[in-house]
């Protein structure tokens, strides 16, 4: 329960200084454009079951009628307010609502949705062994993502193909040195904003390798070498220094 225990403890300390400026947030969004003050969308979360993850609002509400799932750099959809927002990703703050519902986790690969697990349902398995985060080093590394998308002309094959197994790939390794200690560093990574951003020339490097260690819906098992398998949550442990996820 330690992981758990440490989820909540933090959540609510982050909740109470922080819900007049969400509150101040609140309103902007509700006075700046018409629609909701929260964006809700389903998304993959531990052993497979859906979840709603809540946002500030950042876009137009019918955003996803308009362009589907996807959000790139200079996104007509995104209204002024959402863009500051997102810039500071104050946008993510409400997902500490998430994290005391046990549905996230602090630190954690982020939660996709439906149809991206879909491409790649037998990578993802050990991924969905543990609760999904607001944070890790590898949502860390892509903060620039939206940049890396209007940077091409199909998007969305470059999220696929590329961006998304290369997730895959860093999430199923960093599951197996997860520990407290980590969780605290990737905090303090992810305040000050301290990890380099992947460029486009690192992930076309990259690439050749995805095959291999990212297994897409449909591939014959001989073009897929698994991770080694991961430990539950050291929340099953016993104590801080159990073992990896």
């Amino acid at each position: 329960m330690i992981k758990r225990t440490f989820d909540i403890t933090v959540a609510v300390c982050g909740i109470v200084p922080l819900l007049p400026v969400m509150i101040a947030v609140a309103t902007a969004v509700k006075l700046t454009s018409p629609g909701p003050v929260f964006y809700r969308q389903v998304r993959v979360g531990r052993n497979g079951r859906p979840f709603r993850i809540y946002k500030f609002r950042s876009m137009v509400c019918d955003a996803e009628s308009r362009g589907g799932s996807l959000t790139i750099g200079g996104d007509a959809r995104i209204t002024p307010v959402g863009r500051f927002l997102r810039r500071h990703k104050l946008d993510e703050w409400p997902q500490l609502f998430n994290v005391l519902r046990g549905e996230m986790s602090l630190v954690g690969p982020r939660p996709e949705v439906p149809e991206f697990i879909e491409m790649y349902p037998e990578s993802y398995k050990r991924i969905l062994m543990v609760r999904p985060g607001m944070t890790s080093r590898t949502t860390l590394a892509f903060r620039n993502e939206e940049q890396l998308l209007a940077a091409v002309a199909d998007p969305r094959r470059l999220y696929r193909e590329k961006i998304l197994p290369y997730k895959i790939m860093h999430a199923s390794k960093s599951l197996q040195h997860q520990h407290l200690s980590e969780d605290v560093r990737t905090i303090v990574a992810t305040i000050f904003n301290v990890v380099e951003t992947i460029t486009a020339e690192e992930l076309d490097r990259a690439a050749a390798d995805l095959p291999r260690v990212v297994r897409p819906a449909g591939r014959k098992a001989p073009d897929f070498v698994p991770e080694a398998d991961v430990a539950l949550e050291y929340e099953y442990a016993g104590s801080a220094s159990g073992g990896s996820t």
